[in-house]
């Protein structure tokens, strides 16, 4: 071959080589347009949705009809759940984030087709991403949505050929069991956060449990509130069947796990009676004067920061003190202005999150790394918990009064992301022992003094990451921000 073939021979190789790095390029700066996209720029509060937000609306001249519960540990949540689920006699709802294989994963099922197989009408929606990466073929859940009386169905159901919506999440987690009562916080459907059995991870979290008192066909209780939300969703076109289909009970896998759920329910039953008993939630819940839902919008796409703008509202209006609990913290611009306004008009502003040595989440520990500096400029006064398990609650405390729970993080993702749901109960002795149990956990804090000092307790041991990981953590806070809105 000639010198001349050569060089024509290697350009077009070359050529080749630099069009396929092109295609490439292309294709990930689509996916990354679709990505991202939908949630460019940020966006704001309308006059509109901002004209119906009243903090007065917030709190009650006297006592409702709603009695509260606060639910603090894991083995909490797990034994009301089973006490609750036994109690329905109509219907019973449910929605999550994320639901899993494990064994209270598998409690909870138990229950709920023994109720279905009493004729109890249930419905259960779970975000189309988490289904997708935990569910998807198991049949665990085939067994159960294959149940003539039960149906599931997933917001948002993955479509890789519309990568644009693969960022729309459903990040609510509650539970309704007929027209008595509900729970509503920030716990997922698995081992990591319900229950004490034997688990590789687990978290701390919180929710609370609402209790109707009211006349049931008034339909004055919050309880209504947030199955206006679920059907709003539920009947909405974001939301399509999982294996609805009653011929999967002939396939052998599938009748196996409905046997062994069967199993299950009456070894629970024998082991826990106490929870199968008639119990008085009169008795096991607190009073409160008015409890409000507050919800973000619930299409895929970029939301208006309606929860996050609700609860610097009420905030702002605080007279002594506000306590803010979230696993992490990531603002913007907009977010770290409120948080400073806050802290300007009110005496004492306190928040804790996790540590980055303690927490979880790698992504959001890099983030803050990154912008301690702004959070502390807020001059809201700043902890960090060190106590061993991950934190992942969410709430607030304002005043004497005013107690919050729910599914928001303080973060870009809750803000304007995905959707999310916070309670808003206004109670004295609620907000009572919602502040002794925060108090707890900021005992097992230490206190930021600025970038780089601490006050910490004398029995805190601080288990430090290794140089490795904190390089890491360095690293991805600065490639991570282009991205940072989806954290």
């Amino acid at each position: 071959m000639s010198d001349n073939n050569r060089f024509g021979s290697g350009m077009m190789k070359l050529l080749k080589r630099r069009w396929k790095l092109i295609l490439v390029l292309g294709i990930i700066a689509a996916l990354l347009a679709g990505v991202m996209g939908p949630f460019i720029p940020y966006k704001t509060v309308s006059e509109k949705a901002a004209a119906k937000i009243h903090t007065e609306d917030f709190r009650g001249e006297k006592e409702g009809p709603d009695r509260a519960m606060l639910l603090e540990t894991n083995v909490s949540a797990w034994e009301e759940r089973i006490r609750l689920i036994n109690q329905a006699k109509e219907r019973i709802i449910i929605s999550t984030f994320d639901m899993r294989e494990g064994e209270s994963t598998r409690d909870i099922l138990a229950m709920l087709l023994a109720k279905a197989q009493e004729g109890v009408r249930i419905e259960i929606m779970v975000d189309g991403m988490s289904a997708f990466t935990h569910m998807k073929s198991e049949p665990l859940f085939q067994a159960i949505s294959a149940q003539p009386e039960i149906e599931i169905r997933l917001y948002n159901e993955v479509n890789v050929l519309q990568f644009w919506k693969l960022n729309g999440r459903m990040h609510d987690k509650y539970i309704i069991v007929d027209n008595m009562a509900y729970i509503l916080g920030g716990r997922n459907m698995f081992d990591y956060f319900i229950g004490d059995y034997k688990t590789k991870n687990r978290s701390y979290d919180r929710e609370v449990l609402i209790y109707n008192t009211g006349d049931k066909e008034e339909g004055i209780s919050s309880l209504y509130q947030v199955e206006d939300y679920f059907k709003k969703l539920w009947d909405s076109e974001l939301c399509t069947s999982y294996y609805n289909d009653t011929e999967l009970l002939e396939k052998q896998e599938v009748a196996g796990e409905v046997d062994s759920l069967k199993e299950r329910y009456e070894a629970l039953k024998e082991k826990n009676p106490q929870l199968f008993a008639d119990c008085d939630y009169d008795e096991m819940t607190v009073p409160s004067n008015k409890v409000t839902l507050i919800s973000n919008p619930t299409g895929v796409y970029g939301k208006e920061p309606i929860v996050f703008y609700t609860l610097s509202r009420l905030m702002e209006e605080a007279e002594q003190r506000v306590i803010i609990h979230t696993p992490y913290i990531v603002c913007n611009s907009y977010m770290y202005e409120e948080l400073g306004k806050i802290s300007q008009k009110v005496p004492d502003v306190e928040m804790m999150i996790n540590s980055v040595d303690n927490g979880d989440n790698f992504v959001a520990s890099s983030d803050y790394r990154f912008h301690k500096d702004e959070v502390l400029d807020t001059g809201v006064n700043l902890y960090e918990y060190d106590g061993g398990l991950s934190y992942h609650g969410k709430s607030l405390v304002i005043d004497d009064d005013l107690s919050i729970v729910g599914s928001y993080n303080m973060d870009l993702r809750s803000t304007y992301v995905d959707t999310e749901l916070m309670l808003v109960v206004n109670s004295k002795e609620f907000t009572t022992q919602l502040t002794k149990a925060m108090g707890e956990l900021q005992k097992d804090c230490r206190e930021v003094v600025d970038t780089d000092t601490y006050k910490v307790p004398k029995h805190l041991k601080i288990k430090e990451a290794p140089p490795w990981k904190k390089a890491a953590w360095t690293v991805c806070g600065i490639l991570l921000q282009p991205f940072r809105r989806l954290i």
